[in-house]
């Protein structure tokens, strides 16, 4: 198998299109892992990203009469791009069919290739079904974004650069993976000509559509992807990518949003460049697998497979990259309520510096503190920081990796309500598209009253509510049943400690 793909990606046509991307040095990151680590700029792409590699294999080689039927493709946005630029190289029509979530940045750049678009659906899933009706209806020719053996063929190229321009030992090599097509490619490539090189794929944590199935042996359909990583919000895995995957690849890596995060900073640091947090995932996975192995003194390849991030949603990568970089902790700490408790409180910390500092006054007895603290020596100043709390009979709690915590009460301290009774918090991520908050209220209508509601957005495409309501116990099932209809990711926050200290009343 990983023969007949050596010699489909020798035979690959990619460069009327794309370039030989750098392979580059990532010093600062590379001191900080005690390894060498390389990144692969698939981000310096016409398209930025590495996705026109595949589009254009496979268009390019469609006979005559395909190509005069035009082509259509589905995607979240960067196959969308090297689509459409295939497409206006060759002189045929293109129609993509994109989520509706999709990055404007990414909407933008196809048609500014000419092609046209339709957005359709909430995620990559209803593009796909869509776009198959309209190919058949008009006849088109659907370009799969990674369950083709050219499109595999195409993404394999990046291996075959990664080897020529490495002549060294590697390890490892890092890879995004969505649907599969990059590690596919790349895993086929490297296995054949150096079996001993691991490759390592790497998932959000919210989106282990790979993992999954190589974990259970057959191909899942996960319930729901997370939407941070769009770039690789896949529910299902393609049927060949998942075949070469079984056979050429060591292992899947998980990583979270704050360790994506600290990734796209990682890449900034280095290259000053920022990577989309698909893109970023190799480097995430890279630090994880350092801390883990321990490892020192080997070469790393991590592919940094794109750049097509929207501006505003640098507002929450930078906000959670300190979190993901374990360089900020988040503390919620109850002090006495008397002159001199807070001056006391603060030399506690000493001389580190405060990224928040949130108080209300809680009785007249004891007060409630929510804390930031920058800690330069990671996870260690963490710990040691909270012991010294404790041993001097401070009530606190760490809840640095704490959702709730980090995306609502860091920014809501101080919202109690005299005389509130049954209160139930939850927190929502809804699908950021007009009418998602109103049908969520007319699903609620008037049964039960609304006591709290905090909203946020930086961008993504889904917004972070947090939703208090006043529910006597015997409705309880009736209103669990109805938040499972409304179809929105829940998760209940009723007995979060930090709900307790800072908002229950």
């Amino acid at each position: 198998m990983s023969e007949q793909y050596l010699k489909r990606i020798l035979k690959a046509r990619v460069y009327d299109v794309a370039r030989e991307s750098p392979l580059e040095p990532a010093p600062r990151l590379s001191r900080r892992v005690s390894n060498e680590v390389l990144l692969k700029r698939e981000d310096l792409q016409s398209v930025f990203s590495f996705k026109l590699r595949g589009a254009y294999n496979k268009i390019i080689q469609l006979s005559d009469a395909e190509k005069a039927r035009g082509v259509i493709a589905a995607s979240a946005g960067n196959h969308a791009q090297g689509v459409a630029l295939a497409a206006q190289r060759i002189g045929i029509k293109a129609l993509i069919v994109m989520p509706k979530t999709t990055p404007e940045i990414k909407v933008a750049s196809v048609k500014s290739y000419g092609a046209e678009t339709e957005l359709h659906g909430n995620g990559y899933d209803d593009a796909y079904a869509h776009a198959m009706q309209i190919a058949q209806q008009r006849n088109m020719v659907f370009v799969h974004p990674y369950d083709d053996p050219d499109v595999i063929a195409g993404q394999g190229t990046v291996a075959m650069e990664i080897l020529r321009q490495h002549e060294g030992e590697i390890h490892a090599i890092f890879v995004p993976v969505g649907g599969g097509g990059l590690l596919a490619g790349v895993s086929a490539y490297v296995k054949n000509l150096h079996p001993e090189i691991k490759i390592i794929g790497v998932e959000p944590e919210d989106a282990p559509s790979m993992q999954r199935a190589l974990a259970e042996n057959k191909r899942v359909v996960l319930d729901q992807v997370g939407l941070f990583a769009d770039g690789v919000a896949v529910r299902q895995v393609g049927e060949e990518t998942f075949r070469i995957a079984q056979k050429c690849v060591d292992e899947i890596l998980l990583v979270n949003t704050d360790e994506i995060c600290a990734a796209i900073k990682d890449i900034f640091d280095d290259t000053r460049s920022i990577a989309e947090p698909a893109g970023a995932l190799a480097v995430a996975g890279i630090k994880k697998y350092v801390a883990r192995e321990r490892l020192r003194g080997k070469t790393l390849v991590g592919i940094d497979s794109g750049a097509n991030m929207n501006f505003d949603r640098l507002r929450h990568v930078a906000e959670r990259a300190e979190l993901g970089e374990q360089r900020e902790a988040l503390f919620a700490v109850t002090i006495d309520e008397r002159p001199g408790s807070f001056k006391e409180f603060c030399e506690i910390l000493g001389s580190r510096s405060i990224t928040e500092f949130n108080y209300r006054y809680s009785d007249p007895s004891r007060a409630h503190v929510f804390v930031g603290i920058q800690t330069p020596l990671g996870g260690a100043d963490r710990e040691e920081l909270l012991a010294g709390l404790r041993e001097r009979k401070y009530d606190v709690e760490d809840v640095t990796d704490n959702e709730m915590a980090k995306l609502h009460i860091r920014y809501m301290v101080g919202g109690r309500a005299a005389q509130l009774r049954n209160e139930r918090v939850f927190r929502f991520e809804f699908p950021e598209r007009p009418g998602a908050l109103l049908r969520f209220l007319k699903k609620i209508g008037q049964r039960w009253n609304i006591s709290l509601f905090h909203y946020r957005n930086h961008g993504a495409a889904f917004g972070r509510v947090l939703v208090g309501m006043q529910v006597i116990d015997t409705e309880s099932q009736a209103l669990l049943s109805l938040l499972d209809e409304v179809g929105y990711p829940w998760w209940e926050e009723t007995g979060n400690p930090v709900y307790k200290l800072f908002l229950q009343s």
